[in-house]
Parts: C-alpha cells; structure tokens; sequence
C-alpha cells in the first residue's frame, strides 16, 4: 500500500505500532461520542435555551452550534474530543499523503496533495469553530464553518474521484466497499446540507414552529456523514499497522 518497510523490526527503535483499524477507531469515536454527549446533555438538561432562537417558535432540536458550543459541560467535553482527535486525524492525513504517491498515476499527483491539502484545512477550520463559538466569537466561528463545509465538501469529491478514476492498480474488495461508502455518504452529506441550507432561510424569513428542528436534524446527518466518510479510511488501510520508528518516521506497514 505504501513504501514498505516492515522488515527494520528492531524493538529499540519503535516508537510504536498499532493496528490502523484501532487508530481509525479511536479518531472516530472521540468526536462520535462528544457529539452525542452534547446533544443528549443539551435535550436533557438545557432543552430550553438550546432550542431557544429569535423567532421564539417551537423547536425540539438543538443546533449543533447551540448542543456543542453555548453551554457546559457540553463545550469543555466538545472541545476535549476535537483537541484529542486532532492529531490522529492529522497523521491520518500524512498517511494518505503517502498512499496517494504510491497509487496515484504521476501525471495526476497534484490531485492527491490538493486532497490532502482540504483535509488539514478542514481539520484546522474545525479545531477553530470548536474554540471560537458562536456565542462568544460570532465572526471567527462563521467564518471557520464556511472554510470547514468548503473544504470538507471539495475533499469528500476529490477524494472519491482519486480512487474512482485515477488509481494505478485495481482496486481491492475492501477498496471497493470503501468507495461506495465514500460515494453514498458524500451524496448524503450534500442533499443535507442543501436541506439544511433551505430550512435555516426559511427560519428566519417565516418564523413557522418546527422548521428550526429540521434544520437540526439535517445539521446532525451533515456532521455524521463528514465522521463516517472519513471513517473509511477503516477499509482503505485494512490489514495495515501504523508504525512509528527512528529510521522512517510514521509510516504504514503489513500486519
């Protein structure tokens, strides 16, 4: 899968090595678990002004904004889980980095840099629409959403169409479960986000009861969608370690 070097096994300079499954996992499972921390907190123990907007209409959903950022605990547990995942989904990146230089064809190199590129900026936007929330920093966390959708909606599509299109070698069947896992959440992800697009104007234009909550949900299948595209990584490196050595840095390797 990728430049090889299982063979330099000497324990002395391992760092460590761990199955790639387990770290794919774990770097789900933290923003998973937050996400469904905070909503069920804010539904539980905040349903008032979580579901609270300027309309004053029902509403029986919080935003993610208002589940994740406005209140505590569910801001200090949110931004604990982006903090801990954000390594792991950064030396995720490297690693696809490299995946991409030993199975995409030369001529189209610069495809899999660019897809790398979108998935560093969409983790950095959303380490910083974490931090900087709505309620306190209203510029800065807008302006973060907007490069996160951006970046994540152009690497979800650029992603796909490097292992659709532009791969050296055929792919392998969990290569293949991968990819239509890649394209189903992908389109999901956008028909939500165009839903949720709609619902939040028609919030604000009408003031009707209950739109505010579509909104919601539609945020909720957006978010989970971008987790589980990215889940897929769990097949693209199936049967692989992670490995961390003196000689080679971080790196893939056969179990």
């Amino acid at each position: 899968m990728l430049p090889t070097y299982e063979r330099f096994n000497d324990p002395k300079s391992v760092f460590f090595r761990l199955p790639f499954s387990r770290l794919a996992l774990v770097a789900l499972s933290l923003p998973l678990g937050g996400f469904f921390f905070c909503v069920i907190w804010s539904l539980t123990f905040d349903f008032v002004r979580s579901t609270y907007t300027h309309c004053d209409v029902t509403n029986y959903l919080p935003s993610v904004s208002a589940a994740i950022g406005n209140y505590e605990p569910q801001k200090t547990v949110w931004r604990l889980a982006i903090f801990l995942h954000l390594p792991l989904r950064l030396a995720v990146a490297k690693i696809y980095l490299e995946h991409y230089r030993e199975h995409i064809r030369r001529s189209r190199r610069l495809l899999g840099i660019l897809a790398c590129f979108l998935n560093v900026i969409e983790d950095l936007a959303l380490f910083c629409l974490s931090f900087w929330t709505s309620a306190d920093h209203y510029e800065t966390h807008r302006n973060a959403f907007v490069v996160f959708i951006a970046c994540s909606e152009c690497y979800m599509l650029v992603s796909y169409l490097l292992n659709r299109n532009i791969r050296k070698t055929v792919l392998l069947p969990h290569e293949e479960k991968s990819l239509r896992y890649k394209r189903n959440l992908f389109l999901v992800n956008v028909v939500a986000f165009g839903l949720a697009g709609y619902c939040f104007v028609r919030h604000n234009s009408h003031c009707e009861a209950g739109v505010y909550t579509f909104f919601a949900l539609f945020e909720y299948i957006v978010v989970l969608t971008n987790m589980g595209f990215h889940m897929t990584s769990y097949w693209d490196f199936y049967a692989l370690n992670v490995v961390c050595d003196a000689k080679h840095g971080l790196y893939l390797s056969q179990l």
